[in-house]
């Protein structure tokens, strides 16, 4: 996919090539080895987590599935996936496929993504925030949910959002 679809606010995504592109956090040895693995599990198991899920897409390289614990932001009756991380292997790889599935116990979700433009995300990462503060603040270098709209388009290039539409249920994941 060659090109980005447009998004409803009329702004472009951030250039994945620029500099807030280079903005990553990898997680420590506690996050990926125990943290991630127990999110991931219970999820799973059909457990969500304050709306976890196990977002599934084809790695841009392999075209292998790459799976990763991740959370369902639900705003207005739209759903999110946010990087709180930053420009992350997972939003590289949905760049590139364009969606992916969404895994919950047995139950299978597959869907597109489009990137959101940051002019749009400052609502989206405030009820990110809202949410999940506690547990992924501190990759927001200060900003919080009751931050001003301008800090939040601020830190936006640095967090990618990609607002998703189901396309259909799978059967139970293999």
């Amino acid at each position: 996919m060659s090109a980005q679809p447009a998004d409803p606010a009329g702004s472009s995504p951030a250039d994945p090539a620029g500099s807030a592109a280079a903005h990553v956090l990898k997680p420590g040895w506690f996050t990926v080895n125990v943290l991630n693995r127990v999110v991931a599990w219970t999820t799973r198991r059909g457990i969500s987590v304050w709306g976890s899920r196990v977002l599934a897409v084809r790695g841009r390289k392999s075209g292998e599935w790459r799976r990763t614990p991740v959370n369902l932001l639900t705003v207005d009756g739209a759903q999110y996936l946010v990087a709180p991380r930053g420009h992350v292997q997972w939003t590289h790889n949905m760049r590139a496929a364009g969606g992916g599935e969404l895994h919950l116990g047995k139950h299978v979700q597959e869907f597109t993504a489009v990137e959101v433009s940051d002019d749009a995300k400052p609502a989206l990462l405030r009820a990110y925030l809202k949410r999940w503060k506690a547990e992924v603040g501190v990759f927001f270098d200060g900003v919080g949910p009751d931050s001003s709209d301008a800090e939040l388009r601020a830190a936006a290039p640095k967090h990618p959002v990609f607002r998703i539409t189901t396309t259909g249920s799978v059967g139970p994941a293999a």
